[in-house]
């Protein structure tokens, strides 16, 4: 066991924690420890599937399918670093793991030829229940090449955790998050690529949401996806100054 599931384990119970795991991949662990996966990156297969060093994994996989048993797992659309091909059938293979997935993910799941039993494919609108987990699915923009793309508001312990999932700027669908009350935290990208949110936008959206702290992800995975850590922190001082926000390293814990 790595130190990133011993330190997920071992979370201090009664309180909601929110780790990173690189590029877009997060967990979270509710006060009573019940376990939620959001698009997940813990493999190299992205390289391998698209064929370009351009995509060729920089970070270090600091977790293993097997290291944790999750209650739930999200795959916001089927892009291969936010359903990875070679660990989601790996973290389903306990039988007892849910995954939501957007309705794009079917055609990797037939070619995977895993069960559908505990799949559930979503849509924006869509609210589903997982355990200690309310999950809202809302819309993103992520172009034709997932038009199938969601992103989610997790409502978890009485907070909300708005995951953007890959989107561009869309401040005309911000109601659409509203709806479910301010963000304690929203986690949005900052690449600028592939129809993603830069750093600008993701302060932008920040300023339209007014989340209580704003964390960017969507970089340093790969050499084509940039995403600039540094100019997103510029951008949030300019763009809301009043806003909290925070850059997480991989592997990193807050609590909620």
């Amino acid at each position: 066991m790595n130190i990133l599931s011993r330190n997920i384990l071992s979370a201090r119970p009664g309180q909601t924690t929110l780790f990173s795991v690189g590029q877009a991949g997060y967990l979270i662990k509710s006060s009573a420890g019940q376990l939620l996966g959001i698009d997940l990156y813990l493999s190299d297969c992205v390289e391998r599937l698209e064929g370009h060093i351009g995509f060729k994994r920089l970070l270090p996989k600091i977790l293993s399918p097997y290291d944790l048993e999750l209650d739930c797992l999200i795959a916001t659309h089927p892009h291969f670093d936010h359903f990875d091909f070679d660990s989601v059938p790996e973290i389903m293979a306990n039988g007892r793991t849910r995954l939501f997935a957007s309705t794009g993910c079917e055609a990797l799941v037939r070619e995977l030829r895993m069960k559908n039993d505990g799949i559930t494919y979503i849509k924006p609108g869509e609210t589903c229940e997982c355990g200690d987990f309310l999950l809202h699915f809302v819309g993103c923009d992520h172009g034709a090449g997932a038009p199938d793309a969601v992103g989610v508001v997790v409502e978890v312990d009485g907070k909300l955790i708005y995951e953007a999932g890959d989107t561009c700027l869309r401040l005309d669908r911000t109601e659409e998050v509203l709806a479910f009350g301010q963000p304690d935290v929203m986690i949005a990208p900052i690449n600028g690529a592939f129809g993603n949110l830069n750093e600008a936008d993701c302060a932008r959206l920040a300023a339209a949401l007014s989340p209580k702290l704003t964390i960017p992800c969507h970089y340093g995975m790969f050499a084509s996806h940039g995403g600039n850590p540094g100019a997103f922190i510029d951008q949030m001082k300019i763009i809301c100054p009043g806003l909290a926000y925070t850059v997480m390293t991989q592997g990193e814990a807050i609590t909620i």
